[in-house]
Protein backbone atom coordinates (compact mmCIF):
# COMPACT_ATOMS: atom_id res chain seq x y z
CA UNK A 1 0.00 0.00 0.00
CA UNK A 2 2.82 2.34 0.81
CA UNK A 3 4.49 1.59 -2.50
CA UNK A 4 1.29 2.40 -4.40
CA UNK A 5 1.07 5.82 -2.76
CA UNK A 6 4.66 6.56 -3.70
CA UNK A 7 4.03 5.89 -7.38
CA UNK A 8 1.38 8.56 -7.64
CA UNK A 9 3.55 11.68 -7.70
CA UNK A 10 7.02 13.00 -8.43
CA UNK A 11 8.87 16.10 -7.33
CA UNK A 12 12.21 17.68 -8.09
CA UNK A 13 13.42 17.68 -4.48
CA UNK A 14 13.66 14.42 -2.51
CA UNK A 15 12.30 15.83 0.76
CA UNK A 16 9.41 17.44 -1.10
CA UNK A 17 8.81 14.12 -2.83
CA UNK A 18 8.29 12.36 0.48
CA UNK A 19 5.83 14.99 1.73
CA UNK A 20 3.80 15.08 -1.49
CA UNK A 21 3.64 11.32 -1.81
CA UNK A 22 2.43 11.00 1.75
CA UNK A 23 -0.41 13.35 0.83
CA UNK A 24 -1.29 11.32 -2.24
CA UNK A 25 -0.76 14.08 -4.84
CA UNK A 26 -1.58 12.56 -8.26
CA UNK A 27 -0.03 12.68 -11.73
CA UNK A 28 3.61 13.13 -12.69
CA UNK A 29 4.94 16.63 -13.21
CA UNK A 30 7.85 17.87 -15.29
CA UNK A 31 10.98 18.68 -13.35
CA UNK A 32 11.99 22.34 -13.61
CA UNK A 33 14.95 23.16 -15.82
CA UNK A 34 17.86 24.03 -13.58
CA UNK A 35 19.94 26.04 -16.02
CA UNK A 36 19.52 27.67 -19.41
CA UNK A 37 19.64 24.88 -22.02
CA UNK A 38 20.06 22.41 -19.14
CA UNK A 39 17.56 20.04 -20.70
CA UNK A 40 19.48 19.72 -23.99
CA UNK A 41 21.27 16.42 -24.54
CA UNK A 42 23.26 15.36 -27.59
CA UNK A 43 21.40 12.70 -29.55
CA UNK A 44 24.62 10.72 -29.88
CA UNK A 45 24.92 10.48 -26.09
CA UNK A 46 21.25 9.53 -25.69
CA UNK A 47 21.60 6.79 -28.32
CA UNK A 48 24.64 5.35 -26.53
CA UNK A 49 22.75 5.50 -23.20
CA UNK A 50 19.79 3.64 -24.74
CA UNK A 51 22.00 0.90 -26.17
CA UNK A 52 23.86 0.41 -22.87
CA UNK A 53 20.60 0.42 -20.89
CA UNK A 54 19.17 -2.27 -23.20
CA UNK A 55 22.31 -4.40 -22.78
CA UNK A 56 22.20 -4.22 -18.99
CA UNK A 57 18.50 -5.09 -18.77
CA UNK A 58 18.99 -7.95 -21.23
CA UNK A 59 21.70 -9.27 -18.89
CA UNK A 60 19.09 -9.49 -16.14
CA UNK A 61 20.09 -6.50 -13.99
CA UNK A 62 17.34 -4.55 -12.18
CA UNK A 63 16.39 -1.10 -13.50
CA UNK A 64 17.79 0.83 -10.53
CA UNK A 65 21.08 -1.08 -10.62
CA UNK A 66 21.34 -0.50 -14.37
CA UNK A 67 20.73 3.23 -13.98
CA UNK A 68 23.30 3.37 -11.22
CA UNK A 69 25.90 1.70 -13.46
CA UNK A 70 25.08 4.02 -16.37
CA UNK A 71 25.14 7.13 -14.18
CA UNK A 72 28.67 6.66 -12.87
CA UNK A 73 30.70 7.08 -16.12
CA UNK A 74 28.58 9.90 -17.56
CA UNK A 75 30.32 13.25 -17.75
CA UNK A 76 28.81 16.10 -15.77
CA UNK A 77 25.92 17.62 -17.67
CA UNK A 78 22.22 17.42 -18.45
CA UNK A 79 22.12 13.68 -19.12
CA UNK A 80 23.94 12.80 -15.89
CA UNK A 81 21.56 14.96 -13.83
CA UNK A 82 18.58 13.50 -15.67
CA UNK A 83 19.65 9.89 -15.08
CA UNK A 84 20.21 10.70 -11.40
CA UNK A 85 16.67 12.13 -11.13
CA UNK A 86 15.16 9.14 -12.95
CA UNK A 87 17.01 6.71 -10.67
CA UNK A 88 15.76 8.55 -7.58
CA UNK A 89 12.16 8.50 -8.84
CA UNK A 90 12.29 4.80 -9.67
CA UNK A 91 13.77 4.06 -6.24
CA UNK A 92 10.89 6.03 -4.75
CA UNK A 93 8.31 3.81 -6.47
CA UNK A 94 7.64 5.53 -9.79
CA UNK A 95 7.44 3.51 -12.98
CA UNK A 96 10.34 4.04 -15.38
CA UNK A 97 8.07 5.59 -18.02
CA UNK A 98 6.67 8.05 -15.47
CA UNK A 99 10.17 9.04 -14.37
CA UNK A 100 11.29 9.56 -17.97
CA UNK A 101 8.16 11.57 -18.82
CA UNK A 102 9.23 14.22 -16.30
CA UNK A 103 12.14 15.12 -18.61
CA UNK A 104 10.46 15.89 -21.98
CA UNK A 105 13.47 17.90 -23.18
CA UNK A 106 15.57 14.71 -23.01
CA UNK A 107 13.13 11.82 -23.50
CA UNK A 108 10.53 12.60 -26.17
CA UNK A 109 7.05 11.07 -26.50
CA UNK A 110 8.35 8.29 -28.73
CA UNK A 111 10.87 7.19 -26.09
CA UNK A 112 8.41 7.40 -23.19
CA UNK A 113 5.55 5.62 -24.97
CA UNK A 114 7.75 2.76 -26.08
CA UNK A 115 9.04 2.31 -22.52
CA UNK A 116 5.44 2.39 -21.24
CA UNK A 117 4.48 -0.28 -23.78
CA UNK A 118 7.43 -2.40 -22.68
CA UNK A 119 6.40 -2.10 -19.04
CA UNK A 120 2.82 -3.08 -19.85
CA UNK A 121 3.90 -6.16 -21.81
CA UNK A 122 6.73 -7.17 -19.49
CA UNK A 123 9.26 -6.93 -22.34
CA UNK A 124 11.15 -3.78 -21.36
CA UNK A 125 14.53 -5.20 -22.42
CA UNK A 126 13.21 -6.04 -25.91
CA UNK A 127 11.62 -2.60 -26.29
CA UNK A 128 14.85 -0.87 -25.31
CA UNK A 129 16.69 -3.04 -27.83
CA UNK A 130 14.28 -1.95 -30.59
CA UNK A 131 14.52 1.65 -29.48
CA UNK A 132 18.32 1.50 -29.55
CA UNK A 133 18.28 0.01 -33.06
CA UNK A 134 15.83 2.66 -34.22
CA UNK A 135 17.94 5.51 -32.86
CA UNK A 136 21.17 4.05 -34.26
CA UNK A 137 19.72 3.68 -37.77
CA UNK A 138 18.22 7.16 -37.68
CA UNK A 139 21.54 8.58 -36.48
CA UNK A 140 23.52 6.78 -39.20
CA UNK A 141 21.20 8.17 -41.87
CA UNK A 142 21.55 11.68 -40.49
CA UNK A 143 25.34 11.38 -40.33
CA UNK A 144 25.48 10.20 -43.96
CA UNK A 145 23.49 13.22 -45.15
CA UNK A 146 25.51 15.69 -43.07
CA UNK A 147 28.79 14.05 -44.08
CA UNK A 148 27.87 14.23 -47.75
CA UNK A 149 27.05 17.94 -47.54
CA UNK A 150 30.09 18.80 -45.43
CA UNK A 151 32.60 18.55 -48.29
CA UNK A 152 30.80 20.83 -50.79
CA UNK A 153 29.99 23.29 -48.00
CA UNK A 154 33.68 23.45 -47.04
CA UNK A 155 34.72 23.90 -50.67
CA UNK A 156 32.21 26.72 -51.18
CA UNK A 157 33.33 28.46 -47.97
CA UNK A 158 37.05 28.26 -48.82
CA UNK A 159 36.46 29.34 -52.42
CA UNK A 160 34.35 32.28 -51.27
CA UNK A 161 37.07 33.41 -48.85
CA UNK A 162 39.76 33.20 -51.56
CA UNK A 163 37.67 35.08 -54.12
CA UNK A 164 36.72 37.71 -51.55
CA UNK A 165 40.40 38.23 -50.68
CA UNK A 166 41.26 38.66 -54.37
CA UNK A 167 38.40 41.08 -54.96
CA UNK A 168 39.08 43.21 -51.88
CA UNK A 169 42.91 43.31 -51.78
CA UNK A 170 44.29 42.32 -55.20
CA UNK A 171 41.95 43.82 -57.79
CA UNK A 172 42.19 47.39 -56.35
CA UNK A 173 45.99 47.26 -56.98
CA UNK A 174 45.34 46.50 -60.64
CA UNK A 175 42.82 49.35 -60.76
CA UNK A 176 45.43 51.79 -59.48
CA UNK A 177 47.93 50.51 -62.03
CA UNK A 178 45.46 50.86 -64.91
CA UNK A 179 44.57 54.40 -63.80
CA UNK A 180 48.26 55.37 -63.74
CA UNK A 181 48.67 53.95 -67.25
CA UNK A 182 45.77 56.09 -68.48
CA UNK A 183 43.51 53.13 -69.24
CA UNK A 184 40.62 54.24 -67.06
CA UNK A 185 38.37 55.10 -70.03
CA UNK A 186 39.78 52.45 -72.37
CA UNK A 187 39.05 49.35 -70.32
CA UNK A 188 36.66 46.78 -71.83
CA UNK A 189 33.24 46.19 -70.28
CA UNK A 190 34.31 43.00 -68.45
CA UNK A 191 37.21 44.82 -66.78
CA UNK A 192 35.03 47.77 -65.75
CA UNK A 193 32.49 45.32 -64.28
CA UNK A 194 35.24 43.53 -62.32
CA UNK A 195 36.61 46.82 -61.01
CA UNK A 196 33.15 48.01 -59.98
CA UNK A 197 32.52 44.74 -58.11
CA UNK A 198 35.90 44.96 -56.37
CA UNK A 199 35.26 48.59 -55.35
CA UNK A 200 31.83 47.78 -53.97
CA UNK A 201 33.19 44.80 -52.01
CA UNK A 202 36.11 46.77 -50.56
CA UNK A 203 33.85 49.64 -49.48
CA UNK A 204 30.92 47.57 -48.23
CA UNK A 205 32.72 44.43 -47.03
CA UNK A 206 30.61 44.30 -43.89
CA UNK A 207 27.55 43.54 -46.03
CA UNK A 208 29.19 40.25 -47.06
CA UNK A 209 29.46 39.26 -43.41
CA UNK A 210 26.15 40.45 -42.03
CA UNK A 211 23.86 39.58 -44.97
CA UNK A 212 24.14 35.76 -44.55
CA UNK A 213 23.68 36.13 -40.77
CA UNK A 214 20.58 38.29 -41.23
CA UNK A 215 19.18 35.86 -43.81
CA UNK A 216 19.63 32.93 -41.42
CA UNK A 217 17.98 34.83 -38.57
CA UNK A 218 15.11 35.92 -40.83
CA UNK A 219 14.61 32.32 -42.00
CA UNK A 220 14.52 31.08 -38.39
CA UNK A 221 11.91 33.72 -37.50
CA UNK A 222 9.79 32.74 -40.50
CA UNK A 223 9.82 29.00 -39.77
CA UNK A 224 8.77 29.66 -36.17
CA UNK A 225 5.30 30.52 -37.46
CA UNK A 226 3.05 27.62 -38.58
CA UNK A 227 2.41 29.18 -41.98
CA UNK A 228 6.10 29.96 -42.54
CA UNK A 229 7.16 26.46 -41.51
CA UNK A 230 4.66 24.91 -43.93
CA UNK A 231 5.83 27.08 -46.84
CA UNK A 232 9.52 26.44 -46.09
CA UNK A 233 9.01 22.67 -45.86
CA UNK A 234 6.97 22.66 -49.07
CA UNK A 235 9.76 24.52 -50.86
CA UNK A 236 12.34 22.05 -49.51
CA UNK A 237 10.46 19.16 -51.09
CA UNK A 238 10.50 20.86 -54.50
CA UNK A 239 14.25 21.52 -54.69
CA UNK A 240 15.86 19.16 -57.25
CA UNK A 241 17.69 16.21 -55.61
CA UNK A 242 17.74 17.94 -52.21
CA UNK A 243 13.94 17.83 -52.11
CA UNK A 244 13.93 14.15 -53.04
CA UNK A 245 16.41 13.40 -50.25
CA UNK A 246 14.31 15.38 -47.76
CA UNK A 247 11.08 13.63 -48.84
CA UNK A 248 12.53 10.12 -48.70
CA UNK A 249 14.21 10.85 -45.34
CA UNK A 250 10.90 12.03 -43.86
CA UNK A 251 8.99 9.03 -45.22
CA UNK A 252 11.69 6.66 -43.96
CA UNK A 253 11.49 8.25 -40.51
CA UNK A 254 7.69 7.93 -40.57
CA UNK A 255 7.74 4.24 -41.57
CA UNK A 256 10.52 3.25 -39.17
CA UNK A 257 8.96 5.10 -36.23
CA UNK A 258 5.46 3.76 -36.89
CA UNK A 259 6.79 0.23 -37.41
CA UNK A 260 8.78 0.38 -34.19
CA UNK A 261 5.80 1.68 -32.20
CA UNK A 262 3.38 -0.87 -33.66
CA UNK A 263 5.86 -3.68 -32.94
CA UNK A 264 6.14 -2.41 -29.37
CA UNK A 265 2.38 -2.64 -28.87
CA UNK A 266 1.51 1.08 -29.00
CA UNK A 267 -2.03 1.64 -30.42
CA UNK A 268 -2.04 2.91 -33.99
CA UNK A 269 -3.81 6.21 -33.19
CA UNK A 270 -1.41 6.96 -30.34
CA UNK A 271 1.51 6.05 -32.59
CA UNK A 272 0.36 8.45 -35.32
CA UNK A 273 -0.05 11.25 -32.77
CA UNK A 274 3.53 10.69 -31.63
CA UNK A 275 4.95 10.50 -35.16
CA UNK A 276 3.23 13.67 -36.33
CA UNK A 277 5.79 15.85 -34.55
CA UNK A 278 8.77 13.60 -35.32
CA UNK A 279 8.87 13.59 -39.13
CA UNK A 280 10.88 16.80 -39.47
CA UNK A 281 8.62 18.16 -42.24
CA UNK A 282 5.32 19.98 -41.74
CA UNK A 283 3.90 18.83 -45.09
CA UNK A 284 4.39 15.20 -44.09
CA UNK A 285 3.07 15.97 -40.58
CA UNK A 286 -0.15 17.39 -42.08
CA UNK A 287 -0.56 14.25 -44.19
CA UNK A 288 -0.15 12.10 -41.06
CA UNK A 289 -2.76 14.22 -39.29
CA UNK A 290 -5.16 13.49 -42.16
CA UNK A 291 -4.40 9.77 -41.84
CA UNK A 292 -5.03 9.96 -38.08
CA UNK A 293 -8.44 11.58 -38.63
CA UNK A 294 -9.42 9.04 -41.30
CA UNK A 295 -8.48 6.05 -39.16
CA UNK A 296 -10.44 7.48 -36.25
CA UNK A 297 -13.46 7.51 -38.55
CA UNK A 298 -12.94 3.83 -39.41
CA UNK A 299 -10.81 4.05 -42.55
CA UNK A 300 -7.66 2.01 -43.27
CA UNK A 301 -4.13 3.44 -43.23
CA UNK A 302 -3.39 2.93 -46.92
CA UNK A 303 -6.35 4.87 -48.38
CA UNK A 304 -5.69 8.25 -46.73
CA UNK A 305 -1.96 7.87 -47.40
CA UNK A 306 -2.72 7.40 -51.08
CA UNK A 307 -4.78 10.59 -51.27
CA UNK A 308 -2.32 12.68 -49.24
CA UNK A 309 -0.08 13.36 -52.24
CA UNK A 310 3.07 12.88 -50.15
CA UNK A 311 3.52 9.10 -50.05
CA UNK A 312 4.20 7.30 -53.32
CA UNK A 313 2.69 4.04 -54.58
CA UNK A 314 5.43 1.83 -53.09
CA UNK A 315 4.66 3.00 -49.55
CA UNK A 316 0.90 2.78 -50.02
CA UNK A 317 0.96 -0.69 -51.60
CA UNK A 318 3.32 -2.21 -49.02
CA UNK A 319 1.29 -0.77 -46.15
CA UNK A 320 -1.89 -2.10 -47.73
CA UNK A 321 -0.32 -5.57 -48.00
CA UNK A 322 0.80 -5.29 -44.39
CA UNK A 323 -2.73 -4.48 -43.26
CA UNK A 324 -4.18 -7.38 -45.22
CA UNK A 325 -1.64 -9.92 -43.94
CA UNK A 326 -1.49 -8.61 -40.37
CA UNK A 327 2.21 -7.81 -40.69
CA UNK A 328 2.02 -4.04 -40.86
CA UNK A 329 5.04 -3.53 -38.61
CA UNK A 330 7.32 -5.71 -40.76
CA UNK A 331 6.17 -3.99 -43.96
CA UNK A 332 6.78 -0.55 -42.48
CA UNK A 333 10.32 -1.47 -41.44
CA UNK A 334 11.00 -2.93 -44.91
CA UNK A 335 9.81 0.31 -46.52
CA UNK A 336 12.07 2.27 -44.16
CA UNK A 337 15.08 0.13 -45.15
CA UNK A 338 14.26 0.60 -48.84
CA UNK A 339 14.04 4.36 -48.48
CA UNK A 340 17.25 4.50 -46.45
CA UNK A 341 19.01 2.76 -49.35
CA UNK A 342 17.41 5.23 -51.77
CA UNK A 343 18.71 8.12 -49.66
CA UNK A 344 22.21 6.62 -49.73
CA UNK A 345 22.03 6.38 -53.52
CA UNK A 346 20.73 9.93 -53.87
CA UNK A 347 23.42 11.29 -51.57
CA UNK A 348 26.07 9.54 -53.68
CA UNK A 349 24.53 10.97 -56.85
CA UNK A 350 24.44 14.42 -55.28
CA UNK A 351 28.14 14.22 -54.48
CA UNK A 352 28.93 13.09 -58.02
CA UNK A 353 26.94 16.04 -59.38
CA UNK A 354 28.19 18.70 -56.97
CA UNK A 355 31.91 18.10 -57.50
CA UNK A 356 31.99 18.96 -61.24
CA UNK A 357 29.55 21.84 -60.69
CA UNK A 358 31.80 23.34 -58.02
CA UNK A 359 34.86 22.92 -60.23
CA UNK A 360 32.99 24.52 -63.14
CA UNK A 361 31.87 27.47 -61.00
CA UNK A 362 35.38 28.03 -59.63
CA UNK A 363 36.85 27.78 -63.12
CA UNK A 364 34.35 30.32 -64.45
CA UNK A 365 35.08 32.80 -61.62
CA UNK A 366 38.86 32.51 -61.93
CA UNK A 367 38.71 32.61 -65.72
CA UNK A 368 36.57 35.76 -65.67
CA UNK A 369 39.03 37.51 -63.32
CA UNK A 370 42.08 36.52 -65.38
CA UNK A 371 40.54 37.53 -68.71
CA UNK A 372 39.22 40.83 -67.32
CA UNK A 373 42.66 41.74 -65.93
CA UNK A 374 44.71 40.73 -68.96
CA UNK A 375 42.59 42.34 -71.66
CA UNK A 376 43.76 45.90 -70.81
CA UNK A 377 47.35 44.66 -70.63
CA UNK A 378 47.01 43.13 -74.08
CA UNK A 379 45.79 46.47 -75.43
CA UNK A 380 48.81 48.18 -73.86
CA UNK A 381 51.16 45.65 -75.41
CA UNK A 382 49.55 46.17 -78.82
CA UNK A 383 49.94 49.95 -78.48
CA UNK A 384 53.61 49.64 -77.49
CA UNK A 385 54.41 47.21 -80.29
CA UNK A 386 52.63 49.42 -82.83
CA UNK A 387 54.54 52.46 -81.64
Amino acid sequence: MQTHVRRETPSSDKRTVAVERAGGTPAPQQRPTRFFFAGRVRQKDLTAFTRQFATLLDAGLPIVRSLDILHAPLRAGALKRCVDDVKSDVEGGSALSEALARHPMVFDKLFVNMIRAGESGGVLDEILERLAEYREKAQRLQQKIIGALLYPAAVVLIASCILSFIMIFIIPKFKEMFDEMGLKDKMPASTRLLMAMATAMSQYWYILIFTPVLMVLLFKLIVRTPRGRLIADAVKLRIPIFGLIAAKSSISRFCRTLGTLVTSGVPILDALSIIKNATGNQVVANAIETVHTSIKEGDTIADPLKHSGVFDDLVVNMIQVGEETGELDKMLLKVADTYDNDVDTLVGSLMSLLEPLLILAMGFAVGFIVIALFMPLIEVMKTLSGG
